[in-house]
């Protein structure tokens, strides 16, 4: 009984769009309507700038940390990954958008293994950060970082709940980037840029 209301609890924290609320209620404006229409962290903040993308990143995060922590702290890795993979389907098919298509759960996988797995975790999310930093598309970082994850988990010694957490978790974040994926083999796939372009002024009239 638990291990469900815990697997329930992460589904909920994994389905508040943050993304989605954050532009809402400093900006006005749908997210869904701007840049990819994704509601994740990488899409707010490449179209309205750190000052929104940061806090979008720490809370879609925390969604997935929270709830994976808790679960393997009171039962263990077995719950902490079924809590983690809950969040992580919130954040795939959000309950508060009607199950409508959401984000693509990078941010959020990456908060379940902190919680479930911190080694892993932090070596995936510094995996992110040096293959973003050389090629600077953030599909590439997030693909690297999600099909390492169950390979540190095995190297690091987890048991096979979060190795087997690991090879899933991967495996979905690359499935939601098959879009991605075709355009970087078009060569058609957008560097990221931390600072957003600011739109050229309008012309005086003469």
């Amino acid at each position: 009984m638990t291990t469900a209301i815990l697997v329930a609890a992460g589904y909920v924290a994994g389905s508040m769009p943050w993304g989605l609320w954050l532009v809402k209620l400093f900006r006005g404006e749908d997210i869904r309507t701007k840049g990819s229409g994704n509601i994740g962290a990488t899409n707010v903040w490449r179209t309205y700038g750190w000052k929104l993308g940061l806090p979008a990143v720490f809370l879609d995060t925390a969604k997935g940390f929270v709830p994976a922590f808790v679960a393997t702290q009171v039962v263990g890795h077995g719950a902490g990954v079924l809590a983690g993979a809950a969040a992580m389907l919130g954040h795939y098919r959000p309950l508060f958008l009607g199950f409508k298509r959401g984000g693509k759960m990078v941010a959020t996988a990456g908060g379940a293994f902190l919680g479930v797995a911190p080694l892993v975790g932090a070596a995936g999310a510094a995996l992110w950060i040096l293959v973003f930093l050389v090629t600077r598309y953030a599909s590439v970082a997030s693909i690297a970082a999600a099909l390492s994850l169950g390979v540190w988990a095995w190297i690091f010694g987890y048991p096979w709940p979060v190795i087997a957490f690991g090879g899933a978790a991967g495996a979905g974040v690359v499935a939601l980037h098959r879009a991605n994926i075709k355009r970087l083999w078009r060569g058609e796939e957008h560097r990221f840029e931390l600072k957003r372009r600011r739109e050229p002024k309008p012309a005086a009239s003469p």
